[in-house]
């Protein structure tokens, strides 16, 4: 079955119950908010997770490399979280009738698939089996990575809840990358306040832990079939769950945990020609205090020592690095991260990092190659970086779904066929723990777009003489494409 047919066919189930008066409250309750992840070998390990609105009993998935005919269910590790309604502050005018929201969250990690295989699943419970009831249309799938052809993946940040977040995976679906990045801020369920600038819940936050509910039926049509793989974002640090905030996270999501000990949302993990890394930007960020140097050093001990394995492996092509927060930006609301500029970009530079990722300002920018803080060369829409010797290229794409962001005084957009010349630009680094900040002159913002909207990165490996290749493309949410660039290593 195609993505696509599995899209159409699903767009209407998600969030719709099974239950007779006659059952017991939850014994037919259908799963809901299927979510993919790949482990750190893509090509055999893949984690399968969801959601129930209630407490069920014996939760599993069950596999097949056909359509039917599926093996003997695996049985789910179940995360429960609770959430008091006494912190929390309903995006509506009332709140249910328990003092507390308790959510189910379930996941299956799979290990020892066979690369470059098709896998069926459907996942169910003691009384609730969608095989035996026929339930064709809640069978989805994924595939395992494998082989050495071409591939692509998409990115994006602030995604949040809402209409523009589900045109977005309208875009993903008609994509069909092998899977996505989603760069930090992913519910909103955090939707006002100053979140994790303050280390502790305050009655500046507003939070409904629900919204992640809605998060995960709105992305199921995609999710469900393409691996989401997730990097945390200053809303992600949801302080009354656990001390550095990231326990919810660890109950919805499984990402692999390679990192530290105790790290969450820090890992590597390589798929084909193409080695990936993410990173935590709250760790270094100066504007959302919550968990600044929570790693102690760490984070960038282990970042030196896993993009040196990366570099060191010949089979590897490119390293992308992903975050919340921007490295470079000249946009103006959460601006560029000072430390990151001071702790993480020379170990780019050193490893000769292709290609950044982030979000954190909710609109499109692309930077000229940078090395040493300063642009290399200038590349417009359409032209071609040789990351080895020219430098690593930075892109904010943080148009995924929440109202959009300006740039730092007001300089001009810039996009593809729509390209205004301009000779330096202000970058907006803010302050410890403060409002304030320094404003620097800057060369390197190369393309800038107010809109929504993603990233799209096709990979060709080396053949016949030709040099690997990442052409990078961005598209806004209507389709029209605002940026494209290729990142070539000769």
């Amino acid at each position: 079955m195609s993505q696509t047919a599995y899209s159409r066919r699903n767009l209407f189930r998600f969030g719709s119950l099974r239950a007779t008066e006659a059952a017991p409250a939850g014994s037919t309750l259908r799963p809901l908010g299927r979510h993919l992840a790949y482990g750190a070998d893509p090509a055999k390990q893949v984690v399968i997770s969801w959601q129930e609105l209630t407490k069920v009993t014996g939760p599993y998935v069950r596999i097949s490399t056909t359509p039917g005919n599926f093996g003997q269910p695996i049985a789910a590790e179940v995360r429960t979280l609770e959430s008091q309604l006494s912190w929390q502050k309903p995006d509506h005018d009332f709140p249910p009738h328990t003092p507390t929201t308790t959510q189910y969250f379930l996941h299956v990690k799979l290990d020892n698939l066979t690369p470059d295989t098709t896998y069926y699943y459907v996942v169910g419970h003691q009384a609730y089996d969608p095989t035996a009831t026929g339930r064709t249309d809640e069978i989805a799938s994924f595939r395992t990575a494998g082989g050495n052809r071409p591939f692509s993946f998409t990115a994006f940040g602030d995604q949040g809840v809402g209409y523009n977040a589900r045109r977005l995976n309208s875009m993903i679906s008609d994509l069909a990358p092998a899977f996505n990045l989603a760069l930090g801020n992913l519910s909103y369920a955090i939707y006002e306040g100053d979140p994790g600038n303050e280390g502790a819940h305050t009655s500046k936050d507003r939070y409904d832990a629900r919204i992640w509910d809605s998060f995960f039926v709105q992305n199921e049509i995609v999710a469900a079939g393409i691996p989401w793989m997730i990097s945390l974002g200053n809303r992600e640090m949801e302080d009354w769950y656990s001390g550095n905030g990231y326990g919810g996270v660890k109950a919805r999501f499984s990402m692999p945990d390679n990192a530290w000990s105790g790290s969450t949302g820090v890992y590597s993990w390589r798929y084909q020609n193409v080695g990936l890394l993410s990173l935590d930007g709250n760790d270094i960020c100066y504007r959302n205090t919550g968990n600044l140097d929570y790693s102690a050093g760490k984070q960038l001990s282990w970042l030196d020592s896993q993009l040196s394995k990366f570099r060191a492996d010949p089979t590897i092509d490119f390293i992308v690095v992903y975050c919340h927060q921007a490295v470079y930006t000249t946009a103006d609301a959460g601006g560029a991260e000072t430390l990151a500029q001071q702790k993480w970009a020379p170990l780019f530079d050193k490893y000769k990092v292709d290609l950044v990722l982030n979000a954190h300002n909710r609109l499109y920018e692309r930077t000229d190659p940078i090395r040493a803080g300063k642009s290399t060369k200038q590349v417009k829409p359409r032209g071609t970086v040789n990351s080895a010797a020219d430098g690593t290229t930075y892109i904010t794409a943080g148009g995924g779904g929440q109202s959009l962001d300006t740039f730092f005084k007001k300089i001009a957009e810039s996009y593809l066929d729509n390209e205004t010349s301009v000779s330096s630009t202000s970058m907006k680094c803010f302050k410890k723990g403060s409002t304030s900040y320094t404003e620097t002159k800057v060369t390197w913002s190369r393309v800038r777009y107010r809109g929504y909207g993603l990233v799209a990165v096709d990979v060709t490996p080396a053949a016949n003489g030709a040099a690997a290749q990442l052409k990078v493309r961005a598209f806004a949410d209507d389709g029209v494409q605002v940026d494209e660039v290729t990142i070539k290593r000769a």
